[in-house]
């Protein structure tokens, strides 16, 4: 128990010091000193609550869920039964009533078109996501079920939550909060970011890109009246974005069809040959390429609209085929705003649109009080805690006033190796952790106590009172960490963040209790050879 090698003090000692110096940095920030740019490396981030920053609601409305999946399943059944050998031809499509309804012309293909169907009515084949009816003998009719409807709106948010996670890392933020809140809820905090109005820009636009093509004999711009005075089956108006100066006006476009968005693959901003003018280039999957190619070839000499968000931003013609399976966007583009479309079409479109319900900008001072009081209330208690541990155990006080500042220096050092984000729950988790590291020691120290009033030689009391509250140590300690993992698991924001702090902290409060005073005693009871001790 008290054998410690050469190399086995030196690896100790090689640990200890290496992870406290990565602490170092961080004690600097947090102190407002600057290191020189040598002496940089790795610190800890603050949460919302101690550097301020920006708190953001996002809501989703579930009703664009059951739209969007309406419109999806018509493309859907037309492909396919379209695509059959022989083909299945339909009439009297209708989407009125929230479900898809349409009429096979002949009315002995119903069984043939049912087994087509079945494959996109199972889904994933977990959850039913339609159900099928006939009615009068040749009309079909595909209703949404409950579970499916709630699948999809449950796949849309995480989905939701995916991509607002990758905006907001492209912005370069560090440590920001996004978590769901309830069924169609996201909860963003980004902290050091004071001013929320560009997050608040890149979490509202949807970039949902369509490329549709512009309808046969409508090939000018018009008004919705215009449209609507003599419409055309299967198309749709949509209206051109405010930054084109075509205030009123819009194109008429297929409704089906086209390449949407999740065929990208990658989006830069660039500038266009000609005129030296902000564009965003894109580049298309394998599959959206064949499609792009397929609908430059057979249609060469007609306009498409690019379409962002249900806005026509652009409409130009396919003047040649395009095979390369690369596209770029242009119109009224900014070098930034070009820019920031790039990074909302390569994060991926949101699948549903997202309201602010609520915004809330934290300064810093705030979290500059915490901290400050946070050290105060620390340093305090560390001090008293020292005064009473020398004063009660003398040279085995001290030694655990040496594992106390260890253990500090540490949890901070870990932390920052790991880029962890410190909040204010943390730094009740952090002081929690000096209280565990003394605890040890006061166990260690009583237990000596007891085996030196049995009448044990002083190495033969230290040995066995190392010995026997360890277990105690390591017991009580397995308990606090496995009530650190469930609330990590089950927590969320500031709840884990006390828990990550709290579980560091066990593991470093063993480590300097247990292992770096018995190498330090151990070191002089092999020195010095005392013949009593006083503790």
């Amino acid at each position: 128990m008290l054998d410690f090698p050469l190399w086995k003090r030196i690896w100790l000692w090689g640990i200890t010091l290496a992870v406290a110096l990565v602490s170092v940095p961080s004690i600097t920030s947090l102190s407002g000193v600057s290191l020189p740019d040598w002496a940089e490396g790795p610190e800890i981030n603050l949460g919302l609550d101690l550097a301020g920053g920006s708190h953001i609601l996002l809501e989703a409305d579930p009703s664009q869920v059951a739209s969007q999946r309406l419109e999806s399943l018509e493309d859907s059944v037309r492909t396919s039964l379209r695509d059959a050998e022989p083909a299945i031809r339909i009439g009297d499509v209708s989407t009125s009533g929230g479900r898809l309804s349409f009429m096979l012309d002949n009315p002995a293909e119903i069984d043939r078109a049912r087994e087509i169907l079945t494959p996109l009515i199972n889904g994933n084949g977990l959850v039913r996501e339609w159900d099928m009816q006939l009615v009068d003998g040749n009309r079909m009719i595909l209703t949404p079920t409950e579970q499916g409807l709630d699948q999809a709106v449950d796949d849309a948010m995480e989905s939701a939550t995916d991509v607002v996670r990758r905006r907001i890392d492209d912005l370069g933020t560090r440590e920001p909060t996004i978590i769901r809140q309830g069924d169609d809820r996201i909860v963003v905090q980004v902290p050091g970011l004071e001013d929320p109005q560009a997050l608040k820009d890149l979490l509202g636009q949807t970039a949902r890109l369509e490329f549709k093509l512009v309808a046969a004999n409508r090939q000018a711009e018009i008004t919705e009246a215009e449209a609507r005075a003599n419409p055309l089956p299967g198309t749709e108006w949509v209206p051109f974005a405010e930054e084109e100066g075509l205030p009123g006006l819009g194109m008429v476009v297929n409704r089906l069809g086209g390449i949407r968005g999740d065929s990208l693959t990658g989006a830069q901003q660039g500038f266009r040959q000609e005129d030296n003018l902000p564009v965003v280039n894109i580049q298309f999957d394998a599959q959206g390429g064949a499609i792009f190619a397929r609908l430059s070839t057979e249609n060469t000499g007609r306009r498409f609209a690019i379409i962002l968000d249900d806005e026509v931003i652009s409409a130009p013609s396919f003047n040649e085929p395009i095979l390369s399976g690369a596209a770029q966007i242009s119109g009224s583009f900014t070098v930034e705003t070009a820019n920031q479309l790039a990074i909302t079409l390569r994060s991926g479109a949101l699948p549903v649109d997202l309201t602010i319900i609520e915004e809330r900008t934290v300064g810093p001072d705030l979290g500059r009080d915490s901290i400050v009081a946070g050290a105060v209330a620390m340093g305090i208690g560390s001090v008293l805690v020292v005064l009473l541990m020398v004063a009660t155990y003398g040279r085995f006080g001290i030694y655990s006033t040496f594992a106390l500042v260890f253990n500090i220096l540490m949890v901070l050092g870990i932390m920052a190796i790991m880029n962890t984000t410190l909040t204010l729950p943390g730094i009740a988790g952090f002081v929690l952790t000096v209280g565990a590291a003394v605890d040890a020691n006061v166990l260690i120290n009583e237990r000596i106590r007891e085996e030196r009033r049995r009448g044990r030689r002083v190495v033969a009391a230290v040995e066995n009172g190392y010995k026997e509250a360890s277990r105690a140590i390591y017991d009580a300690n397995v308990t606090n960490f496995i009530a650190g993992v469930l609330l990590f698991l089950f927590g969320s924001g500031p709840v884990r963040g006390f828990a990550v702090v709290l579980i560091i902290g066990l593991f470093t409060s063993v480590f300097t209790a247990v292992v770096l005073t018995r190498m330090w005693v151990a070191g002089w009871l092999r020195d010095k050879r005392p013949q009593d001790i006083n503790i």
